[in-house]
């Protein structure tokens, strides 16, 4: 049995099938097949079951593959321990973003990162909090940057900072005349909201109930903050947005901006990794460097009101 063999299971688990695991893993199909069938004759079982499309591990077979993501993290843990050492940040390291969070806050600290960092390969997946989750637990991402509390036994949740919700309306939207609002001054059919999947819309239907009806003419949702902002500007209603999204806007788009009044809505961004993650260096510098560039105004905020997204 080599650590080889457990890579191969492990991305034929991931990819459910045989020449997608091959590419990923830079050999031949056949290469994979031979190494995957010599150890399922090591061990005397049949990981997979090939009968099945897509393919797919047996009962058994899950039990092996689980474990052999453990032993390959391990071996992680021992090259990790040498770099840690040695005080050497090199190597890989990958990142999963939410979307909310994406086009915010990469840009704030990604090229300082990788200026001062030079000899780490980086590497950005933007996803959704579920998928994030879901890839470091599969050990193919080191860390991902999502809105906690996320409340996951597997997880260790580092702060990074807490950004206030604010109200994006339209010229003609009779919360316009006000200086600030308040959630019971949204009305639900009102608000533009993102997709399901995206925790930032829970966050808005934390803040807004009762939830929206079925019965409106038009709905419209997306995956995209800035394409809520469109609706509202040629369709009227309002959007929330976190705090982040505002700071490169244009004069015309603050002026539809409006404060929540006290106590104003929050999100907690966080760094999160497995507990058992062995990037620890990297990590930190990670952690360090986006700590840095958040803006003041925004970074040194801790409200006691967190929007929770579950």
């Amino acid at each position: 049995m080599t650590l080889t063999q457990l890579e191969y299971i492990v991305a034929v688990d991931d990819k459910r099938h045989f020449a997608e695991a091959a590419k990923i893993c830079f050999v031949t199909q056949p290469t994979l097949s031979m190494q995957i069938q010599k150890l399922e004759e090591q061990l005397g079982v049949q990981i997979f079951d090939r009968s099945q499309h897509p393919i797919a591990p047996t009962q058994l077979g899950q039990a092996i593959i689980n474990q052999a993501r453990v032993v390959l993290n391990e071996a992680k843990k021992l090259k990790e321990s040498v770099h840690t050492a040695r005080e050497d940040l090199t190597g890989e390291l990958k990142i999963g973003i939410i979307p909310t969070l994406s086009p915010y806050l990469l840009p704030l600290f990604i090229t300082a990162f990788i200026d001062t960092y030079p000899q780490i390969n980086v590497e950005v997946q933007e996803l959704i909090t579920e998928q994030i989750i879901e890839k470091i637990e599969k050990n193919q991402l080191d860390v991902g940057i999502i809105v906690t509390p996320a409340e996951h036994s597997t997880l260790l949740e580092y702060p990074l900072f807490y950004e206030e919700f604010v109200a994006y309306l339209s010229f003609d939207h009779p919360l316009f005349k006000k200086l600030e609002v308040a959630p019971g001054d949204i009305k639900l059919e009102d608000v533009w909201v993102l997709n399901e999947g995206h925790c930032f819309r829970n966050q808005v239907l934390n803040i807004c109930k009762p939830r929206k009806s079925e019965t409106e003419k038009f709905r419209f949702e997306c995956g995209s903050l800035e394409a809520l902002k469109k609706i509202v500007d040629y369709h009227h209603g309002l959007t929330l947005l976190p705090e982040l999204a505002t700071l490169d806007m244009a004069d015309k788009e603050l002026d539809k901006i409006r404060t929540f009044s006290s106590p104003v809505p929050v999100r907690e961004v966080s760094l999160v990794a497995h507990t058992s993650f062995v990037k620890k260096a990297a990590i930190e510098a990670l952690y360090n460097s986006i700590k840095a560039a958040i803006p003041d105004n925004i970074s040194s905020k801790k409200s006691k009101k967190i929007i929770r997204w579950k």
